[in-house]
């Protein structure tokens, strides 16, 4: 495969139909990293037709389930076998540390162990008791058909085993679009797919830009399934494309997620110690390039100027720098628009009266290396309130804005004052309250004493403009198959409906 030849239909790599092609960029220091195929939507339209026919008439819809769990333990090893490799490429291509890439890595292969095991242990179908001796009845799981899957910047290799894994799973074909910013470690990924064994057709790619290759995935009437991950305008178009075709769709759109923290959580030095650790990591893991961030701290009055305090500072000592450095604790955004949107918000919040408490601006040149990356220092925003756009809108970016409560009440109305509904967590020392916090919640996740550990056993998803349908656990499996009641009569016999 050659640098350009980063399309894959029907088992074979090339580059685009037009010729075109696109640089990625090492958001480390804006230099060129790898060169792809902009692929358009000839094809797009090829890769289609290639899953179409997979599945029509290939064999992979009609492996049986041993073998299929037995095709995604061998996609398990090859990724452990090639970490390093793929930790170092997610690392490059999306900004973030190293060791997160490794994280990204290990999380990928339980995905793909989950699911094995998933499928591998169901039984042949759900009989279903007619009343009679004389009826078989039973229900049945079937794959959808040929799926669509677009995926985001951020997790570029995690969010494509959440979509690949269950769908191969199940027995279904699919086009993987992954983001033109970052798609490196997935034509790695379809790479691995063919290695293990996969019949040519199952697996197809397409890198290129949202419109047309994403555009053509959402309106395609050969597709059955679209499942995208990412921003809320985006997923809007992906839902009003695939409308007319009625097809299913698969909404994973971002979140603006509250972290709640109660003054008794803060009643120990270790419990303040900890409350104000998972507050960092919840808002500036990745330069917080993460759907579930804790980007709004709601914090109890009465320990609020303690907790910032001792949040700003650590905040402050944060290491910026190339993620693959020794020691560095947090990498650069991923692209120049990043960096003026976290700007903008910035800006916007402090118009509205945000009290900047640290960052807010690009480190000094002699402050990071390398210095011409898309670097943005940590920032808190104190006093904040629901009607900024800062605290409204997902912002993907290093800022955490703080907002504050003094009642329960308060502290539920706060965190639950948000369009979105993807995460959200809560700390207590009363287990009582946080339980019965957590239970308030109208969010799809959300997490007591702890921010962003995630199992593939447990379903992923939001509620309100956080998207539609889940990923992982059982119902992950779900979405990617459809469900076939089979009535059969024993004993057949006329009706005599009709007189005559």
């Amino acid at each position: 495969m050659s640098a350009v030849e980063t399309i894959h239909v029907d088992g074979v790599w090339r580059a685009a139909a037009s010729g075109a092609q696109r640089e990625v960029l090492d958001p480390a220091d804006a230099k060129t990293l790898a060169v792809v195929a902009e692929g358009g939507a000839e094809d797009t339209d090829a890769a289609i037709a290639a899953a179409r026919r997979a599945f029509d008439s290939g064999p992979w819809p009609h492996t049986p389930v041993a073998e299929r769990a037995a095709l995604l333990r061998r996609v398990a090893d090859l990724l452990q076998r090639d970490r390093e490799m793929i930790a170092l490429l997610e690392s490059r291509d999306t900004g973030k540390t190293l060791e997160e890439g490794r994280v990204d890595v290990d999380d990928v292969t339980n995905a793909f162990r989950y699911f094995a095991e998933l499928v591998a242990g169901e039984s042949a179908g759900r009989v279903v008791d007619a009343g009679s001796a004389d009826v078989h009845s039973v229900v049945v799981h079937e794959p959808v058909g040929v799926c669509a899957m677009i995926t985001p910047w951020n997790y570029p290799l995690l969010q494509a085993s959440w979509k690949v894994a269950p769908a191969l799973a199940a027995g279904n074909t699919f086009v993987i679009k992954p983001s033109e910013v970052t798609p490196l470690s997935t034509i790695h990924l379809v790479q691995l797919l063919a290695e293990a064994g996969l019949p040519n057709g199952v697996a197809n790619l397409v890198t290129g830009a949202g419109d047309p290759v994403g555009a053509r995935l959402s309106d395609h009437p050969d597709v059955d399934l679209v499942s995208f991950t990412g921003g809320l305008a985006s997923g809007t178009k992906v839902a009003q494309a695939a409308a007319p075709s009625v097809k299913k769709v698969a909404l994973e759109l971002g979140g603006k997620n509250p972290n709640v923290v109660f003054a008794d959580a803060c009643a120990t030095d270790e419990g303040f110690d900890t409350a104000v650790d998972q507050a960092l990591n919840a808002a500036f893991i990745h330069s917080g390039q993460v759907c579930s961030a804790g980007a709004r701290l709601i914090i109890e009055e009465s320990v609020r100027d303690r907790f910032v305090a001792e949040l700003v500072s650590r905040a402050e000592k944060i290491k910026l720098g190339r993620g693959t450095e020794e020691g560095v604790e947090c990498g650069p955004l991923v692209s120049a628009q990043q960096l003026a949107k976290t700007q903008a918000y910035v800006a916007s919040a402090l118009e509205e009266g945000a009290v900047l408490r640290c960052g807010g601006k690009q480190p000094e040149p002699s402050e990071v290396r390398p210095a011409t990356g898309y670097f943005y220092l940590p920032t808190v925003l104190d006093q904040c309130h629901r009607e900024m756009r800062v605290v409204r809108e997902e912002t993907f970016g290093p800022i955490l804005s703080v907002e504050t409560f003094s009642t329960e009440d308060e502290a539920v109305t706060l965190a639950n004052d948000t369009e979105y509904g993807l995460a959200g967590a809560v700390w207590s020392s009363d287990t009582a309250r946080a339980r019965r916090v957590a239970a308030r919640l109208r969010h799809g996740t959300v997490w007591i004493n702890d921010f962003h550990p995630y199992l593939p056993q447990a379903e992923w998803g939001g509620f309100g403009k956080s998207g539609v349908g889940r990923e992982l656990g059982p119902a992950g499996l779900d979405e990617y198959r459809e469900t076939k009641h089979v009535y059969e009569n024993l004993r057949p016999s006329p009706v005599r409906w009709f007189g005559g």
